[in-house]
């Protein structure tokens, strides 16, 4: 079977370019070619683009692919309008060819006590460490590669457990920046492995009074943005990885309620909780990103799926407007906060 693609694509030359801009193209293939295609159909049309011909690895809708995935998988996972970007834009040097002189560079914080095989492991991560989610908040951040060879070769038996815990916990960049998310077209869930590191490694207990104080400046800071109606309101859902309830049930009770349904980038994205009392300037970073994200596609409400969620949300917001430098006047609800003041609105 074909399918035809429409594609925006990314374009940049660090010699000739200031800054990137995308064209558009119409692309026929059958379902069993491999995504690689794609990239030399485009080649075809604009004889200005440009991939690279080894440790081939770019962004699909933002999910990472090798080249090797099948169209007709892309298709039925994404639909037929798809947006190509180099998998770090920062990073491009033309087009999708990028410098990733940074891959091998990050390996030496674990050089000196792997073998052979772990450096051989490292290197088949090759697309895992550009998919990593918080290197697009912390360009500094050592990668979710360097994190899962290390607890590969402490699983192992390494004599060098303490080590490299010591290598990969810099306050900033290691392993308190990583709030891992599966990035890849068709990658693995680390989220196990990630937390069995930070089980390996002692923190210092959080401050509990400036906690407190952070809590009050943070129900000053929302108090003007409570809502008692939300008829006529913009509402976007923000789900993050809860499972319930679901996108559907929440858009038809926005919908009845009479407001407007907004949809935005990072509704299924995480926000940073998991990041609170390890690298707070971070999960602030990604919880005011996720929330402006909502308020400036249109949202004057922001419907929360996941309590644990909206209770950061709520206790860090002064933290979370402070770190972005803005003030974020959305009213954050619980879908069950929602429905009751759609119901007594509808009695009303």
């Amino acid at each position: 079977m074909q399918h035809t693609l429409n594609v925006k694509a990314f374009f940049f030359n660090a010699k000739t370019d200031y800054l990137p801009y995308y064209k558009n193209f119409k692309v026929t293939l059958d379902g069993d070619a491999k995504a690689v295609e794609i990239l030399k159909e485009i080649k075809a049309q604009n004889d200005d683009f440009a991939y690279p011909d080894e440790k081939l690895v770019f962004k699909v809708n933002e999910l990472v692919v090798t080249g090797e995935e099948p169209v007709a998988q892309i298709v039925e996972r994404l639909g037929t309008e798809l947006l190509i970007e180099p998998v770090l834009s920062y990073r491009s040097n033309h087009c999708l060819i990028i410098n990733d002189s940074d891959f091998m560079q990050r390996f030496e914080l674990l050089a000196p006590y792997a073998s052979d095989e772990d450096k051989a492991y490292y290197e088949s991560l090759y697309a895992q460490h550009y998919a990593s989610e918080s290197s697009k908040f912390n360009h500094a951040y050592i990668g979710d590669a360097v994190l899962l060879t290390a607890h590969r070769m402490i699983e192992n038996g390494s004599e060098h457990k303490e080590e490299i815990l010591a290598a990969i916990n810099d306050e900033y960049d290691g392993l308190n920046a990583c709030e891992f998310e599966n990035n890849m077209f068709n990658g693995e869930d680390h989220t196990a492995t990630i937390e069995a590191l930070h089980a390996m490694y002692d923190r210092p207990t959080p401050n509990k009074f400036l906690e407190k104080i952070s809590e009050k400046l943070s129900r000053e800071a929302q108090a003007a943005h409570s809502v008692e109606s939300v008829g006529g309101l913009g509402v976007a859902f923000y789900q993050g990885h809860a499972d319930t309830p679901s996108q559907e049930e929440v858009f038809e009770a926005i919908e009845a309620a009479g407001a407007k349904v907004v949809r935005f980038g990072r509704e299924k994205r995480l926000c940073g909780r998991t990041l609170i009392g390890r690298q707070d300037n971070l999960a602030y970073l990604k919880a005011a990103t996720t929330l402006l994200d909502a308020l400036d596609s249109g949202a004057d409400v922001l419907i929360v799926a996941d309590k644990a969620d909206l209770d950061m949300f709520n206790k860090h917001f002064a933290g979370i407007q402070k770190r972005i430098g803005r003030e974020i006047p959305l009213a954050l609800l619980s879908f069950e906060t929602f429905k009751s003041l759609s119901q007594k609105e509808a009695v009303a």
